[in-house]
């Protein structure tokens, strides 16, 4: 059995389990499925803040420890640690849909606490690892969205003081954004969520690669017309537009916030397919 290692919640603050958003095709009515954040922020310094980052850094070493077993490692840049050998009970992941579930916990906690101090720092460390792990796995058209979309929401509305979508103030903020994001912590997501929408493209891009070389060969496409790409209308369908759609609106609402507060266009910018 892999690892599941569980974490002592002092007063109750980080649940045993975290609910996780049900599913679906249709990404213009997924939900977000985060908590509503707690209404003030830790105390910085105090015993529940560092509970907290415990477990933030202990879980996500959990889940680096599970997609070492599942890419080698022989694909990473860093050697492993002796805490990584083969007999350390640790299983591999199968796929991106775990991972994500065991993510998604994180990242629940971490919209939890209600404390940009920790929040910030720990959801760009999370995006960033996110796009090495996502480029691990065959696509997902679900899960990777989600985390992704979820990733969004939290540093949109960091950025802005407020819930993006209930605009509800988030605590943390009370005398304005000077408790959010530095500059410096702004130039360093834009440059994360940029380098996402690149790698979703070509991570969404292998199978499908793979269909139409099949299908251009044993097909005709009668119209002698084209759809996006050079994919023939036999295999640009709904689900193909959808998929596009998607890969389109990956950290739409950070960039655009970011571009408000950069002084540029924020998505304009960004190159939805590698040089």
């Amino acid at each position: 059995m892999a690892e599941n290692p569980s974490f002592a919640s002092a007063g109750g603050f980080i649940p045993q389990s975290l609910p996780s958003p049900a599913p679906t095709t249709a990404s213009s009515v997924r939900p977000i499925g985060l908590p509503h954040p707690r209404s003030r922020a830790l105390r910085a310094g105090s015993a529940k803040e560092d509970q907290v980052r415990n477990f933030i850094s202990d879980r996500i070493a959990h889940i680096t420890r599970r997609f070492v077993k599942k890419v080698g490692a022989a694909s990473l840049d860093e050697p492993v640690d002796d805490g990584m050998a083969d007999d350390d009970g640790v299983e591999g992941y199968t796929s991106i849909d775990e991972l994500c579930r065991d993510l998604d916990e994180v990242i629940h906690v971490v919209w939890l606490s209600g404390t940009p101090n920790l929040q910030i720092p720990s959801l760009l460390n999370i995006a960033s690892e996110f796009n090495t792990w996502m480029t691990g796995f065959p696509p997902s058209e679900t899960a990777a969205f989600e985390t992704l979309h979820k990733l969004d929401h939290c540093f949109a509305s960091l950025l802005s003081g407020e819930d993006i979508d209930s605009h509800e103030p988030l605590p943390g903020f009370e005398n304005g954004l000077r408790s959010g994001m530095t500059r410096t912590d702004m130039v360093r997501c834009k440059s994360t969520a940029q380098h996402a929408r690149v790698l979703i493209v070509d991570v969404m891009s292998k199978p499908r690669d793979a269909v139409v070389r099949e299908v251009e060969v044993d097909e005709t496409d009668e119209s002698g017309t084209d759809g996006p790409d050079g994919l023939s209308r036999g295999v640009w369908d709904e689900q193909e537009e959808r998929l596009y759609m998607d890969v389109a609106r990956v950290y739409e609402n950070t960039l655009v916030k970011l571009g408000e507060t950069l002084g540029d266009s924020g998505v304009a910018d960004v190159q939805m397919s590698a040089d």
